[in-house]
Formats: structure tokens, C-alpha cells, sequence
């Protein structure tokens, strides 16, 4: 999709620069452009500058050193143009004066590629349909420095993940570093495939009228659209699968294994009830979407 949209504006990439999420970018451009007509020699030349910025980007990463392909992205202008659109989307609570903090894109430090290498591992050795789901459909890890953003996926620059730096290390309640990140990554990850997934088959969702209905969700505050229930849902379903399988291999009774135990609680109430408000929506999915919810409900073990 990224190559045919690019190719009708006359731009050329490889089927390997097409995966890059730059070059996605430089893609929903040109589909912006192609809505409104045939592309101006100032639409071209725009489209030019950014593809050329992106290749030099590319060229200009260095390999990160870790056993698999993502690359720990160093601060770019379309992940800081992402992230601008993400701040945007914020929704402000009762008490917001208008003064809140934000969120950067910001470098990765040689201790934060430490905890990553022992991520992987992790995921490598715990879940490895997991891990190899994530290899092939990340592009690059994002970290963001700031409270406003705890981390987030752009269909924009697909590919990208975008995780805060605060993740990377252990919580209050003994929770390592590691599973933390394994968890963003598992999360992130889950919106990515299904972002691809709701294009490259059939959809989950039935077209809707004005988008359909805004339904309450377990991980947002402001209302939003079916169709971030419903990746609410698979999102939290997958966490859970996670945290039961490091509960499968934390034997002892430890800090560690108490605050693996508490996190997986937590999910679980949330997954179930997402489930439970997807199920009420039941008519707006497709046979896909059913099949997608039924696999959720088995998870959290409740009828849908």
C-alpha cells in the first residue's frame, strides 16, 4: 500500500525502504495530495524531500547490536511530528490549567539498550510467537521522555513504537524493568498487528455510520470509537497471556512474583471488561471480529 500510493505520486521506493516508518509517512502525504487531484511540481518536490530525508536517516542508523532487527530509533522529524500529533490528542481532565508537561523524543542511552537486550531475551525464551510477531512487524523502538505520553502507536508512521523512558525500569510495587518493557512492546506491538490487520484482511469492524457509537473503555478516560475497544481488548488479552506465562515461571514466593501476580490481576479485571462491553457491540463486528472476541473471552474465561 505504502509503494502503490508513493508510485501514483511519482515516487520509487524498494519493497524494504516501503517498511520504513518515514517512508510511511511520506506515503499518507501523497494519498493527501492524490485526494485532491493529479500532484504540483511543489507536491512532488515536498514528496521528494521527505523520501530523501528518510533514506538518509536509514543510511545513517547504526546497528543497534541486539538479536533482532528493530532499530532503536535516535530522535527523527517524523517521530517528533508523531508525537506533536499525540500531545494533541491528550484529552484534558477537570483539574488541567493549560500548563502541562510534555513529551520528547529522546536518544537511547547504553543502560537503557541493556534492559531492551535482556527484554528480548526474555520474550525470546518465554514467548517466542511473541517475539517473532514482534521482529517482523516493528521497524523501530521509540523512547519518550516527559509524563504527558506513557507510550502510543501512530498509523502514520506504522512501524514505530513509541514507549516512555520510565518503562525501562523497575516499579514501585518490585516489578522489574524487563517484564515492564516486555509488557509496552507486547502492548504496542498489539496495536500494530491489528492496525495491519484491519487493512490487509478482512476487517474487524462493519462500516458504521459517523463512525458508530463512543463507548467507555478500562485504559482511557475520554470516550473513543469500537474500534479502540475492540484493540483495547486484544491488547489486554495478549497482556495477560504474558504475565501468565511469567507467573508459569516464577515459581518462588518472591517480591518479584507477588508484583507479576498483581499486574496480571489487574489486566485480566480490565481485559474481562472489555470483553464484556465488546460483547454488548457484538452486532458491529464481522465474522473476523467475532472470531477475534470469542479468542479474547476464552482468555479471561467468560462467555461471549
Amino acid at each position: 500500500m505504502t509503494r502503490s500510493a508513493l508510485e501514483r505520486a511519482g515516487q520509487d521506493v524498494s519493497p524494504e525502504e516501503a517498511a520504513h516508518p518515514a517512508v510511511v509517512e511520506a506515503a499518507h502525504i501523497a494519498q493527501s495530495v492524490l485526494r485532491k487531484g493529479p500532484p504540483g511540481p511543489e507536491s512532488i518536490a515536498r514528496l521528494s524531500g521527505m523520501l530523501a530525508r528518510a533514506r538518509s536517516g536509514i543510511a545513517d542508523t547504526p546497528p543497534s547490536g541486539l538479536p533482532w532487527p528493530v532499530g532503536l530509533a535516535a530522535p527523527q522529524p517524523h517521530l517528533e511530528r508523531s508525537v506533536a500529533r499525540a500531545l494533541k490528542a491528550v484529552p484534558r481532565t477537570d483539574g488541567d490549567t493549560g500548563n502541562r508537561s510534555g513529551s520528547a523524543v529522546v536518544a537511547w542511552r547504553e543502560r537503557d539498550t541493556e534492559v531492551i537486550r535482556g527484554t528480548i531475551a526474555l520474550l525470546a525464551d518465554l514467548w517466542p510467537g511473541a517475539y517473532a510477531e514482534l521482529r517482523e512487524i516493528l521497524r523501530q523502538t521509540v523512547l519518550l521522555d516527559g509524563p504527558a505520553l506513557d507510550g502510543f502507536t501512530d498509523f502514520a508512521v506504522h512501524g514505530a513504537v513509541f514507549i516512555r523512558r520510565d518503562r525501562l525500569g523497575p516499579d514501585t510495587g518490585g516489578l522489574p524493568g524487563t517484564v515492564r518493557l516486555a509488557e509496552a512492546l507486547v502492548h504496542e506491538g498489539t496495536h500494530t498487528r491489528c492496525n495491519a490487520a484491519s487493512v490487509a484482511a478482512e476487517p474487524f469492524l462493519r462500516p458504521a455510520a459517523d463512525g458508530g457509537p463512543l463507548v467507555t473503555t478500562p485504559l482511557r478516560l475520554d470516550p473513543r470509537p469500537l474500534t479502540g475497544l475492540f484493540q483495547q481488548m486484544v491488547v489486554l488479552a495478549r497482556s495477560v497471556l504474558l504475565y501468565r506465562r511469567l507467573l508459569g515461571e516464577t515459581a518462588a514466593d518472591t517480591r518479584t512474583t507477588a508484583a507479576v501476580r498483581a499486574r496480571h490481576d489487574e489486566l485480566a479485571r480490565s481485559a474481562t471488561e472489555a470483553v464484556h462491553i465488546m460483547t454488548g457491540h457484538a452486532q458491529a463486528l464481522t465474522d473476523h471480529g467475532e472470531a477475534v472476541l470469542k479468542d479474547a473471552a476464552e482468555v479471561v474465561r467468560v462467555r461471549a
